[in-house]
């Protein structure tokens, strides 16, 4: 996704992918790295959370670090941060990963429906989009119910929701959106 098109959702949560490979011998070196830049990333307006991928065959063997920010304008001021190029300087100073970054950037709900495979600028139609999660969420709130109605019925009603989402948005995030979006990949993107 281009600055442009974020700009025209600028305040949509902005998520941002940086996939890398570290170079033999310096893994330990590069995910302290890692650690250092995301605990000052943290401190950030509008920082939303950072998740580390170790290599592995999903992540093609890179490293990949997924930070949200909770508008366009915070994710670019991290990104245009002093602090932040100090880090870059101090990442190509120590020679720790092979070749350039692969950055990708969503907004919104495409966070959940992209692919490594998927080129960053393909976005799916809004119409499948909304299709798509709203027969997941029916599907997962349905299995949630079947399976834990009984016992979510004795919580407290704010309780109750909280799990629910916080169930929800884990398995969407990390399982379900994933394999769904890969399933329907050529309609999504067609």
């Amino acid at each position: 996704m281009t600055n442009d098109t974020l700009m025209d959702h600028s305040d949509n949560p902005v998520t941002v992918s940086i996939a890398r490979r570290a170079k033999a011998g310096k893994e330990k070196l590069y995910e302290d790295w890692l650690h250092s830049i995301s605990e000052v990333a943290t401190k950030f307006p509008g920082h939303q959370g950072v998740h580390i991928l170790k290599p592995s065959a999903k992540t093609g063997g890179e490293y990949v670090l997924i930070v949200g920010f909770s508008s366009y304008a915070h994710q670019k001021e991290w990104e245009e941060s002093d602090v932040r190029q100090r880090f870059l300087d101090e990442l190509e100073e120590k020679d720790l990963v092979e070749g350039p970054a692969d950055i990708k950037k969503v907004s919104g709900l495409e966070f959940w429906f992209t692919l490594p495979e998927v080129p960053a600028h393909a976005r799916p139609n809004q119409h499948k989009m909304a299709l798509v999660l709203l027969v997941v969420v029916f599907f997962i709130i349905y299995a949630t119910h079947l399976v834990a109605g009984a016992w979510l019925a004795t919580l407290e009603p704010a309780l109750r929701i909280a799990l629910m989402v916080f169930v929800q948005v884990l398995l969407m995030t990390y399982v379900i959106m994933p394999n769904v979006t890969r399933l329907f990949k050529a309609w999504l993107f067609k």
